[in-house]
């Protein structure tokens, strides 16, 4: 069952990569980029249409991580402990907490990301959407690391 959670979890954390790594570029990437372009056609894609997806993503992967982390804490951290894997456990630590401040992130995200917005929220835009990339990316290269080190089962 916890590693039918653990691929579930995988699965919807490749499909909050994608979304938010889709967007992160196409905020970044210039406004006039030359026509077929790899910047140019993520640039034909509205920005803001990945918004709901990265919000649901980004809850439901949290929510299942939490889940699978019970077994986590129980299973494999102590086998990690005994090991002194301690730089591991300190990068897992830290992918906690960041994801915890991604999901305090997400209602000023929304609202940056809400259609009736005007631009002036440009940067702010930018700002968050680059926040919650890089702890998307970090909590997936983290949790792979993790895995590889002391998989479930």
């Amino acid at each position: 069952m916890v590693t039918v959670l653990l691929i579930v979890h995988g699965l919807v954390a490749v499909a909050l990569l994608g979304a938010i790594t889709h967007q992160a570029l196409s905020v970044w990437a210039p406004a006039r980029a030359r026509p077929g372009s790899f910047f140019g056609r993520y640039r034909t894609v509205p920005t803001g249409a990945f918004t709901n997806a990265i919000i649901v993503l980004y809850s439901v992967t949290a929510v299942l991580g939490a889940i699978v982390y019970l077994y986590f804490r129980v299973d494999v951290r102590p086998a990690l402990e005994q090991a002194s894997r301690w730089e591991a456990l300190g990068f897992f630590d830290l992918k906690e907490h960041f994801i915890a401040i991604g999901l305090a992130l997400l209602p000023a995200y929304y609202v940056c990301w809400r259609p009736s917005r005007n631009e002036e929220s440009t940067r702010t835009r930018m700002a968050l959407t680059s926040m919650l990339a890089f702890i998307v990316w970090w909590s997936f290269l983290v949790g792979h690391v993790m895995n590889d080190i002391r998989g479930f089962g």
